[in-house]
């Protein structure tokens, strides 16, 4: 448990609506018990774990566990072992889950491989992407598209966005999806990431480099 209340840094008033404070607010909140602060704080990381997920899996291991399935798992045992976390800020909160998402992975990985010898029956095509992880990864980019040609062009696109930047560092790969998939401005990327403005923005700068280059290498239609 957390010593005492005085060891968390000042929050948000007791009648403040969750839905109008920042993440370091969010995160005092659910310290405090705050379960609807605490939902929506998880909210802020899905992408950040769904994308982890698909980092750590390989694609072959992606058709027998869903990523999304892992950062369930990784949400509940994070409202069971909340009191358990000693940080203070949503970067250590950031990697006091993708800790437990690693476990969370290793162990499904161990589970899968030592106890189904089940054959793949199908391949991962774009009519996936109406349910599932992928679709999560879709609903993160601003704007929609609505017409079945679109969401199909917009799922190819995600997609290969998605291989893309599984290439880069993971903190280039990140700061990239919440400023471009999320279209968070750049105060709340240094928040959420613990990082100073330049060094985000040398983030953005290099990842958006590598991915051009991956682009025009693979002689891509979305580039």
């Amino acid at each position: 448990m957390i010593d005492s209340m005085t060891s968390l840094p000042p929050g948000p008033p007791a009648d403040s609506d969750p839905t109008s404070m920042s993440t370091a607010q969010l995160l005092v909140a659910s310290q405090r018990g705050d379960n609807e602060a605490f939902g929506r704080l998880l909210d802020q990381y899905r992408g950040y774990l769904l994308m982890l997920a698909h980092r750590y899996l390989s694609e072959r291991l992606r058709r027998r566990i869903d990523p999304l399935d892992l950062v369930q798992w990784t949400y509940l045992e994070a409202k069971r072992d909340l009191h358990q976390f000693r940080g203070t800020t949503p970067a250590e909160f950031a990697a006091w889950l993708r800790g437990m998402l690693k476990h969370n992975v290793a162990s499904a990985v161990t589970r899968h491989v030592t106890t189904q010898k089940r054959s793949l029956k199908r391949e991962v095509t774009v009519g996936d992407l109406k349910q599932g992880s992928d679709a999560a990864w879709i609903q993160q980019m601003p704007g929609s598209t609505t017409s079945p040609s679109g969401v199909a062009i917009r799922g190819e696109a995600v997609l290969e966005l998605l291989n893309a930047l599984h290439s880069l560092p993971e903190t280039q790969a990140e700061a990239i999806r919440l400023r471009y998939m999320e279209g968070l401005p750049l105060s709340q990327i240094t928040e959420r990431m613990g990082k100073s403005e330049t060094a985000v923005a040398g983030l953005l700068k290099r990842g958006l480099r590598k991915l051009r280059d991956h682009f025009q290498s693979q002689s891509s239609p979305w580039w």
